[in-house]
């Protein structure tokens, strides 16, 4: 038996055997889902779309925030863990650089000895024996810096308006890169000063006064946190020290390398002091002719 039926979309008539009566397929002319109406209009089966295949978005959605959760944690521990050996690396690096200061001033006062046979005195005093002009603009010729050394003027006092001028052009080799202090006019770098070391202020040594060897002799040592400009002729006074490295005192030398403090010799190498060094060795290691044994800190690079 045909069924005869009109498509509702475009009005196409179609005859169709009763065996495809209440199923759901294109018409044959416009392509839209028709439903056959059942033989002798009974009820038909209703057109249903057929269902939509899920994407899977939301299931990737919640795969990558599982994910980037999991790296945004992983990524955290990792950085606490590499954080301190990033940090001591940084900090190694710039005490590297803090003896390389040191090496520079030492080349510096070498090249002052050869050329005067005698160091820098700590400072050259007025007509009344006062303290007037610090070592570190001495030895300023002698470091590439003649053009500063030029512009000091020496008729005055380091804290006259003249030379004050030139604190905010302090070279960089004065200056530890581990220095905190905002204040770029301040100094980590002082002389040793005492009665038996390498000047007693005022006086001068050179290489052939230097009985217990240039090796084993302090020059400069390295302080943090003095707040000593580096015009003002204020140095390392050995008679007042401890002679402890590190410990808090403000009495012996301190840094801001953990642990140890730089030195620079008579014969221009340089070492780092443990904060374990014995008191009397260090002691020993600031005079010129003592004839201490100062063990193996007479040994440096």
């Amino acid at each position: 038996m045909a069924i005869h039926f009109s498509c509702p979309h475009c009005g196409a008539e179609t005859n169709v055997t009763d065996d495809y009566a209440g199923q759901t397929g294109p018409c044959a002319q416009c392509g839209k889902p028709i439903t056959i109406p059942a033989a002798g209009g009974g009820p038909t089966q209703p057109y249903a779309p057929p269902a939509k295949k899920s994407s899977g978005a939301p299931v990737l959605v919640i795969v990558l925030v599982v994910a980037l959760g999991a790296f945004v944690v992983c990524g955290g521990v990792l950085a606490a863990l590499l954080l301190p050996a990033v940090q001591a690396a940084r900090g190694a690096a710039r005490r590297a650089q803090c003896l390389n200061n040191m090496k520079q001033i030492g080349l510096a006062m070498m090249n002052h000895e050869s050329a005067l046979k005698r160091f820098p005195s700590a400072y050259k005093p007025d007509e009344d024996g006062n303290p007037m002009h610090s070592w570190r603009v001495m030895i300023l010729p002698f470091m590439g810096e003649k053009a500063l050394y030029d512009m000091y003027n020496f008729d005055v006092p380091w804290d006259h308006p003249d030379n004050q001028a030139l604190a905010d052009m302090m070279p960089d080799v004065y200056r530890c890169p581990s220095d905190t202090s905002e204040n770029l006019s301040h100094t980590n770098y002082l002389m040793v000063v005492g009665p038996g070391c390498i000047s007693d202020g005022p006086k001068a040594s050179g290489l052939r006064d230097i009985r217990d060897g240039s090796s084993n002799t302090i020059m400069v040592v390295e302080v943090a946190g003095r707040g000593i400009n580096w015009l003002d002729p204020t140095d390392w006074d050995a008679e007042t020290s401890n002679f402890s490295v590190n410990d808090g005192s403000g009495a012996g030398i301190e840094s801001e390398h953990p642990g140890v403090a730089n030195v620079l010799f008579c014969d221009g190498s340089v070492d780092s002091l443990d904060s374990g060094i014995d008191p009397q060795v260090f002691k020993a290691m600031t005079t010129i002719a003592g004839g201490e044994d100062v063990g193996p800190y007479g040994f440096n690079y």
